[in-house]
């Protein structure tokens, strides 16, 4: 009797707007930070599927090596004479220019 009824009020006006924002930090978020690191990894698999006998690579460990053998999932490194270590495909993180071990 003397509390009147409550009605849920009607969407609010603008809420469209308000998903607007939403959409645009997503859409900053896909090519800043998303886009390329996909690129990257792209980059990587060509790499490590390109790795051939001879090729001078550093591992993700900050070995310094040349390549040996390469098989499905691992790769021999040769980082000394008569000295190899067999490291995974996915260890390897950059191939390094020809005669880059000399110089070092």
């Amino acid at each position: 009797m003397f509390i009147s009824n409550a009605y849920a009020a009607g969407a609010a006006p603008g809420s469209d707007l308000m998903s607007l924002p939403l959409v645009v930090i997503f859409v900053l978020f896909f090519f800043m930070i998303i886009r390329p690191q996909m690129k990257a990894a792209k980059e990587q698999r060509t790499m490590i599927a390109a790795l051939q006998k001879g090729d001078e690579v550093i591992t993700s460990g900050g070995i310094v090596g040349k390549v040996t053998k390469v098989t499905d999932a691992f790769v021999s490194v040769e980082i000394a004479a008569n000295t190899e270590i067999t490291v995974q495909k996915h260890a390897v993180q950059s191939a390094l220019p020809k005669g880059t071990i000399k110089g070092l």
